[in-house]
């Protein structure tokens, strides 16, 4: 079944789509962002993309250091960047309340620095804000989640402001729907996504 804890704020904030290696911050005027990172960004990028209301969803490196890292010094734990996926949604659609309540459910926050096999700070649970008033719905929404009885461990994801979000080698956008044959899409992703969906909390379909 799907949790539904839903604060009365509203949030008001988008960001453009920039070249690769340019922080992606500003605003534009027609949707709003949500940046997540909880463990391997091809699970949560298919998760996402199956939730109404998102436009589009890129997974890339917040959180580190170094400008514009590779795939391969994040994987080193060196730049100090998680895997993230950033969300353009519309907001008429779905809101920034309701895309929380789908991350605390699409992967495990109590967890420190690792997903399931998947180990390592790149991994971390984190949420990074856009501006103060995000993260206060961010906080009311983990606050909430900690004390409703769901998880049996206190949860322990980060939340913070972002500094600057860069986009991951295209190799890894929309890696599920074009890899749904390789063995971690069969045995992580795809179970992860039919799980959400017997929940009701992703749609069924989006074509892969």
């Amino acid at each position: 079944f799907l949790i539904i804890i839903i604060s009365n704020i509203s949030f008001i904030s988008s960001t453009t789509n920039p070249k690769k290696g340019e922080p992606k911050i500003e605003m534009s005027h027609n949707s709003e962002k949500a940046t997540f990172g909880g463990g391997c960004f091809w699970c949560m990028e298919a998760v996402f993309n199956r939730v109404d209301g998102v436009m589009k969803v890129e997974s890339g490196y917040a959180g580190g250091k170094t400008k514009d890292p590779t795939y391969q010094e994040v994987c080193s734990g060196e730049t100090g960047h998680a895997e993230v996926i950033q969300i353009e949604f519309q907001p008429d659609k779905i809101s920034y309340e309701e895309l929380l309540e789908i991350f605390w459910q699409a992967h495990d926050p109590t967890t420190i620095n690792r997903q399931g096999a998947d180990v390592g700070t790149q991994y971390r649970s984190i949420i990074f804000a856009y501006d103060d008033h995000q993260k206060m719905i961010a906080d009311s929404s983990k606050k909430l989640w900690d004390n409703n009885g769901v998880y049996k461990n206190p949860i322990i994801t980060e939340i913070i402001r972002i500094s600057e979000f860069y986009p991951a080698e295209p190799y890894h956008q929309d890696y599920f729907k074009y890899n749904n044959s390789a063995g971690y899409c069969r045995l992580v992703i795809r179970p992860k996504i039919k799980k959400l969906q017997e929940k009701n909390i992703i749609r069924e379909n989006n074509g892969d």
